[in-house]
């Protein structure tokens, strides 16, 4: 291991319920070589959240004062979309800015929206404490290598293989440049619309996923953003794992196979899937509010934003 880092944990939105998990997520970062700072609330519980709205402001103002080099939450479930008002914003931007990385996925999502149309400010989808490094079967090695990855500055992208189904779309996708990455749960994403805390990204690169959501309902939200003119102003749409629904006989064939052939045929800009990133352990880290170069080789497709650090404010570097 290289330099030791640290690591603030704290709870912006469920309550910890699986405390095993999160023993054993603080467990595997301290056997990484990380220095784990747990924040005063972390474990608190109030109704299903953890504690209440103004104890997780209060601990997101923590984690922003930390100092630490990554801020990463305990869990996602439900919470932030309620405080959204109240967020430290200026204080956050300050911490990225001092080298503190934000870091969560699901609930997160409403956070680094907010985030970015707020502040223009970078924060990272990636994993959480509990459901990720206290994983019971390990913590996947390949979400380790990503975060690894960002911890040293090393992160410069990413790359994952299209479905065999989706040839076609990566042999005619035409390389993009300087677009702004964002995105991450859609039904939280979806929820921000109409808001001020829904960013205005054009011309970006739109990453959505999400977890016991139906079929018919992500159709649903992704209509929403289609007619609401948000899909067609991006230059590309990446879609990662849609998991934990339950087909049922009256679907007679439909599908998130549906969704997306439908949705392929009422856009103009590509529709990629297979991203590694949602529900699942197997997830890479993205920067959400990074401007990224996308591309593809046949089946593979890259996505590219250069040495975050060394590039702040400048220009990325092509690839």
């Amino acid at each position: 291991m290289s330099k030791k880092k640290h690591i603030y944990i704290y709870s912006p939105s469920s309550a910890v319920r699986d405390r095993a998990a999160f023993k054993r997520g603080v467990a595997r970062l301290k056997a990484l070589g990380h220095e784990v700072e747990v924040d005063e609330a972390a474990l608190k519980s109030q109704q299903r959240f953890a504690g209440d709205d103004a104890t997780r402001i209060a601990a997101i103002g923590r984690a922003a004062a930390s100092r630490a080099d990554v801020a990463l939450i305990s869990r996602g479930g439900y919470g932030l979309t309620r405080i959204l008002d109240a967020l430290p914003y200026k204080a956050i931007a300050k911490a990225v800015e001092r080298g503190t990385e934000f870091v969560g996925v699901s609930d997160f999502t409403a956070l680094q929206c907010a985030v970015l149309a707020k502040t223009q400010t970078v924060t990272w989808a990636g994993p959480a404490l509990g459901e990720d490094f206290g994983a019971e079967a390990g913590a996947d090695d390949i979400m380790e290598a990503c975060f690894d990855d960002l911890l040293h500055g090393q992160g410069e992208g990413t790359g994952w293989r299209l479905p065999a189904r989706d040839a076609a779309v990566g042999e005619k996708l035409r390389s993009i440049h300087g677009a702004t990455l964002w995105g991450g749960n859609l039904c939280v994403l979806t929820s921000l619309l109409g808001t001020p805390y829904f960013p205005q990204v054009d011309k970006g690169v739109l990453f959505l996923e999400d977890v016991n959501e139906h079929p018919y309902r992500v159709e649903r939200m992704l209509d929403q953003l289609r007619h609401a003119g948000v899909l067609a102003r991006q230059k590309a749409v990446v879609l990662g794992h849609f998991t934990g629904h339950k087909k049922v006989p009256h679907d007679r064939g439909f599908g998130m196979p549906s969704v997306v052939e439908r949705l392929r045929a009422l856009l103009k800009v590509p529709v990629l899937t297979g991203l590694p990133f949602g529900h699942v352990p197997t997830k890479v880290l993205l920067p959400v509010g990074a401007k990224v170069e996308l591309a593809a080789d046949g089946r593979d497709v890259f996505m590219v934003w250069g040495h975050r650090h060394a590039h702040e404010g400048h220009d990325h570097h092509h690839h």
